[in-house]
């Protein structure tokens, strides 16, 4: 008997095997439906099925075995695609998602060899089964991550959202007690509450900045005519108040003056600093150095410390990457960094060599509001 054939005639079986194994599948199975544990494969199986009856090229073989079949224009969603994302919203992981396609796979050629011997074709059918089943699992792979990643971002953007409300209560309530004068140890905790929140304001703004660009959404900024010296000083005495045993020093140079996100270039500059604060000696000052030139304004901030080995250097600016020598603590602002300064048409270099680490910002003066996602 072909396999095809073996899998329409003894579909039930084969069900009932992929039910008991998806049900062991805990604790995301628990309480499941044979409806829902069952899920697409009813469909996957007269898919693959009705593949194995079609004729097929020995290239059209290859690319089925990588996961990479020619998908038909306008094609709607497979059994496979609806099938993960089906399986990733039931709290599945990745592993039980690729485990119950392996266990498929062991499950229909084990019950097709029991049921008698192979024909001549039969070794043909194994290797077209292989390659369907190799395609439903890039397919569903694929799918898995996309809606993991969704639920991800509108979970990042909740949180940043609804963070923002209790967090700008307890930054008000601690600005009120600080102006009080009921006192030095109710003044400095009111101080250290409200250093505490700006930190996390900043967290909040950077987790904002990065949902924005895993939802295809761009950095905005909105340039208007500013003094780059006066913005990066205001910045800088916010930053000294907020950490009084750290010495900033600030080298100014050059025009200044330009169109620029006043604001945004503030995120960006804190970002920096206080990633050189994290990782650089705690006796040595951070430096920060502002040289206008003709075309745009370069700011470089410089901290002594350890040396980053070059291939941290290639992925510091990757979000969610945190290095062995130096990298923000969720591993977002300098991802944030980067983004701001493509959104000014700019752009973002780092070098690290004799325990001298230096990031170096170029601005041009006329090219802010290019749009970076």
């Amino acid at each position: 008997m072909r396999l095809a054939e073996f899998i329409m005639d003894d579909m039930q079986s084969i069900l009932a095997g992929w039910e008991a194994f998806a049900a062991s599948m805990l604790p995301a199975s628990k309480g499941m439906s044979t409806l829902a544990l069952r899920d697409h494969a009813p469909q996957m199986l007269k898919a693959v099925a009705l593949d194995l009856t079609q004729p097929q090229s020995r290239e059209e073989q290859s690319e089925k075995s990588k996961g990479r079949a020619y998908p038909l224009a306008g094609a709607p969603e497979t059994a496979a695609q609806a099938h993960a994302i089906l399986r990733a919203r039931s709290g599945f992981d990745i592993n039980q998602l690729v485990s119950e396609y392996r266990a498929l796979r062991a499950s229909v050629l084990r019950l097709w060899i029991d049921a008698g011997p192979l024909n001549a074709s039969g070794l043909e059918d194994i290797i077209r089964f292989n390659e369907a089943i190799d395609q439903a699992i890039a397919e569903s792979v694929g799918h898995f991550n996309t809606e993991v990643e969704r639920a991800r971002n509108l979970l990042l953007g909740m949180l940043g959202h609804d963070m923002r409300s209790p967090l700008n209560t307890i930054v008000t309530t601690a600005s009120y007690l600080a102006g009080l004068n009921a006192g030095e140890q109710v003044s400095v905790a009111a101080e250290r509450l409200i250093r505490s929140g700006a930190s996390i304001q900043a967290l909040l703004n950077d987790l904002v900045d990065f949902n924005r660009t895993r939802l295809g959404l761009s950095v905005t900024v909105a340039p208007s005519e500013c003094d780059l010296a006066a913005v990066v000083g205001d910045e800088l005495e916010q930053l000294r108040g907020a950490h009084p045993n750290k010495r900033i020093d600030l080298a100014v140079t050059g025009d200044l003056c330009g169109r620029w996100d006043a604001p945004r270039l503030q995120q960006l500059l804190r970002n920096l600093v206080q990633n050189a604060i994290r990782y650089g000696f705690p006796d040595a000052p951070v430096r920060v150095a502002l040289c206008g030139e003709d075309t745009g304004v370069r700011l470089e901030v410089a901290n002594s410390g350890a040396t980053i080995e070059s291939s941290v250097l290639s992925e510091i600016f990757n979000p969610l990457q945190r290095g062995s020598a130096q990298g923000d603590g969720m591993g977002l602002g300098l991802f944030i960094v980067c983004m701001i300064a493509k959104a000014h048409g700019g752009e973002v270099e780092v070098t690290s060599e004799a325990g001298e680490t230096t990031f170096a910002v170029y601005l041009p003066r006329d090219k802010a509001g290019a749009s970076v996602g």
